[in-house]
C-alpha cells in the first residue's frame, strides 16, 4: 500500500481540522471541505497556493514548479505523509 494511500489530519490555522483522503492533493482536501485557498496552478501559474507547513511531513508526487522556502509548501502538488498543520496565506 503506498503512503498516499493514508488518511491524515489537517488542521488549518484560523479555519478547522479537516481529514484528508486518499489519493488526493493537499489542495483537493482544502477545497472538499469548502476552504477558501487561493490557487492559479489550473491555468497556468504555479505558487499562488504557497502555503506554510507549521507542523508534519509531507512530499510532492510531482515537483513544484515554483519556488518554496524551507517552511513552505505547493498544496496543488503535495501529499500528506503525516498528520500535518498548515496555515493558509
Amino acid at each position: 500500500m503506498s503512503k498516499f494511500s493514508d488518511s491524515f489530519m489537517i488542521e488549518i490555522v484560523d479555519h478547522k481540522i479537516v481529514c484528508h483522503k486518499a489519493q488526493k492533493s493537499l489542495l483537493e482536501s482544502i477545497e472538499a471541505n469548502q476552504i477558501e485557498v487561493h490557487f492559479h496552478c489550473r491555468e497556468g501559474y504555479c505558487g499562488a497556493c504557497r502555503t506554510k507547513l507549521l507542523q508534519g511531513e509531507v512530499e510532492y508526487k510531482t515537483d513544484p514548479l515554483a519556488f518554496i522556502d524551507d517552511d513552505e509548501i505547493l498544496p496543488c502538488c503535495c501529499y500528506p505523509t503525516s498528520d500535518i498543520k498548515i496555515e493558509l496565506g
